[in-house]
């Protein structure tokens, strides 16, 4: 490390690692154990396991995700978009799923992008490998009295004769303390920022917070390093052999665009999942804040692009789930809260969405949300009432706020005939291929290697590079494509060599 002057450095290393989500610490982790000196930077803060129980929810909420957990999606309707931005990305603020990918997804993501070798057979090694790292199990209920909302969707899916499923989460000792979405106070839950970056650090990686990379450098052709300012303002520039490009869907997109690589198809193409949040008051307690995130997922409509679960439960997330409604009507259900459960519905968009990156750093995304993405929010709606209703719930409000509450199916479909697109009330916690893998032919961002087109020295390797929308939680097929991608890299170093 050298000083140009008092306000600029030059930084070397084998490999540069941008953002330390889900694909940044996979590509740390596997580098340094191939004996490369690597450097993470990290756009947001560092905070201990210590700190997020010492802070609140709604401090945590503040620090550790972009905007707040409040980016909007412009369209119609403006669509809420919440993504981490701490060390550790968003598995330090998700649910903790690690689902494998459908070997039919797969396939279909080869034949439509023109690429093979990330089809069942070629992530397996990776899923296990991943799943063996973080410890993955099937989260049963809790106690006796614990995960009552999960129970009900369970028992629910049963009288319908609907296929439902336990989650299966990356967790050691959960202590059910029900604040996976603002950070695990145990260390329970295995984020990055308690897995896979701890085990790079032992190896030698270095990682660096609060450090905002402004640009890729690069000759035209191939990338040498990047342009950084840390937290006192000083910009640094990195120079390495390599750089792996995982700064999120968002991110990811807004930088190569801001260095002019593939600068008018990234982000082009954002795909999302959205949420449609349902509350439910049940005649007896529920006490849905007690317990972890969710134990039971339906999953029957899973091909539709379709699941349905419980959320965490607190006064502050009914509010939010509420936020359109009067005082008096909110203070009603907090009245109610022991009895009620939020459930959401995960729907699978067709539309896409765009990032566009601005000066100064920040992005406008716009989605284009189709006629049959609306279709598809009503049916997932009117399946979500059928199951709550089923389950026992007396009361449903749905996430329109100039609609009443629902007691009955008649009432549901009088409301699914009347709900307009740009009445609903979305959320989206999952954004991918906003850079993605397939032939430059078939419109993509990246090679099979993970590389941008038409450039060398740079692999983007987290949910932008994805060929489509997963429809499930995505956080274990992200792994998996990042363990390739590193892979491939390491095996054409040797080649090479």
């Amino acid at each position: 490390m050298r000083a140009r002057d008092g306000r600029r450095r030059t930084v070397e290393t084998d490999v540069l690692v941008i953002g330390s989500g889900a694909g940044g610490s996979v590509a740390a982790l596997e580098l340094a154990a191939a004996g490369r000196s690597v450097t993470v930077l990290e756009e947001g803060p560092r905070v201990s396991t210590a700190a997020l129980a010492t802070a609140g929810p709604a401090e945590n909420m503040r620090t550790l995700y972009r905007n707040g957990g409040l980016t909007p999606v412009l369209g119609t309707p403006t669509i809420v978009y919440g993504e981490g931005r701490a060390v550790g990305g968003t598995t330090l603020v998700n649910g903790g799923l690690l689902w494998d990918p459908p070997p039919a997804l797969l396939a279909r993501w080869a034949a439509v992008s023109g690429i093979d070798g990330y089809r069942a057979a070629d992530l397996a090694p990776h899923l296990k490998t991943v799943a063996a790292r973080l410890g993955a199990i099937v989260q049963q209920h809790g106690g006796p009295d614990a995960n009552r909302d999960s129970r009900l969707l369970a028992a629910g899916a049963d009288r319908l004769g609907w296929r439902w499923q336990h989650a299966r989460r990356v967790v050691q000792g959960c202590l059910h303390r029900n604040r996976c979405t603002t950070g695990c106070p145990t260390g329970a839950k295995q984020s990055m920022a308690v897995s896979y970056l701890p085990r790079a650090e032992a190896l030698g990686a270095r990682i660096s917070p609060d450090t905002r990379v402004l640009r890729l450098l690069h000759d035209g052709r191939t990338v040498r390093g990047a342009l950084a300012t840390g937290p006192d303002g000083t910009r640094t520039e990195y120079r390495a052999r390599a750089v792996f490009l995982a700064a999120g869907p968002l991110g990811t997109p807004a930088l190569l665009q801001r260095s002019h690589v593939q600068r008018r198809r990234a982000g082009r193409e954002l795909a999302l999942h959205v949420n449609l949040r349902t509350v439910a008051r049940f005649p007896e307690r529920v006490d849905a804040q007690d317990g972890t995130i969710f134990t039971a997922q339906l999953k029957e409509f899973g091909d539709r692009g379709i699941l349905m679960m419980p959320s965490n439960l607190s006064r502050g997330a009914l509010a939010a789930a509420l936020a359109g409604r009067s005082p008096a009507e909110v203070a009603g259900y907090l009245d109610d809260y022991d009895r009620l459960g939020v459930y959401t519905t995960q729907v699978r968009l067709h539309g896409t969405a765009t990032v566009r990156a601005l000066p100064g750093g920040g992005q406008l995304l716009r989605h284009g949300m189709t006629t049959v993405d609306h279709r598809a929010l009503v049916e997932a709606f009117r399946i979500g009432s059928r199951l709550l209703l089923a389950a026992g719930a007396d009361r449903l409000t749905p996430p329109v706020s100039s609609a009443p509450p629902l007691s009955t199916m008649a009432e549901v479909e009088e409301f699914c005939r009347r709900v307009r697109p740009g009445d609903w009330e979305l959320v989206s916690v999952h954004g991918m291929a906003s850079a993605r893998m397939a032939r430059a032919e078939r419109g993509g961002v990246c090679d099979e290697r993970g590389r941008p087109h038409g450039f060398e020295g740079l692999r983007v390797c987290d949910a932008a590079v994805l060929p489509g929308v997963t429809g499930i939680s995505p956080q274990g097929t992200i792994m998996a494509f990042a363990h390739e991608i590193t892979a491939r890299f390491i095996e054409d170093e040797r080649t090479v060599a």
